[in-house]
């Protein structure tokens, strides 16, 4: 699983290559990677994120199994942030909702390493799959509900 997300996250990089053999030999935990490229991200409040998570992580889409994306969790999880696929950023209307599109970056962890701070709560299988918007709004409006409100 590794190798396989750890390409994955590197396609994004101008020379995606080069990058993962340089993550790889730093030993570097985080690494800033530019989204909307191959991904966009939103990042939600902590409480509400992981409640949405809980909800996602529950269904499933017949034989396919779980539904669910890369997720990644901040220092203290503070926010809570779901891939999502490209545009997803530019559309996405809602409150306490912060978007990752192009022209922007975020702090990645290593697929298969801990870190301080960042780290991944559903880390990249390599298959490219991503979190449903459209699932990922229901999750977030039945973790609401069940916040009483948040």
């Amino acid at each position: 699983m590794e190798s396989t997300g750890l390409h994955w996250l590197a396609q994004v990089a101008a020379d995606p290559e080069d990058f993962r053999e340089q993550w790889e030999r730093t030993g570097l935990g985080l690494v800033l990677l530019p989204a909307g490229r191959r991904w966009d991200v939103l990042a939600v409040a902590g409480p509400l994120g992981r409640a949405a998570l809980d909800v996602l992580g529950g269904l499933h889409t017949g034989s396919c199994g779980p539904v669910l994306g890369p997720v990644l969790a901040d220092f203290g999880e503070e926010h809570v942030s779901f891939l999502m696929p490209v545009g997803t950023a530019a559309r996405w209307v809602g409150t306490g909702v912060r978007c990752a599109g192009e022209g922007t970056w975020i702090v990645v962890p290593h697929p298969g390493r801990s870190s301080r701070g960042v780290r991944w709560l559903v880390p990249p299988d390599g298959s490219g799959r991503l979190n449903d918007p459209v699932l990922l709004e229901l999750a977030l409006h039945e973790a609401a509900a069940g916040l009483g409100g948040w």
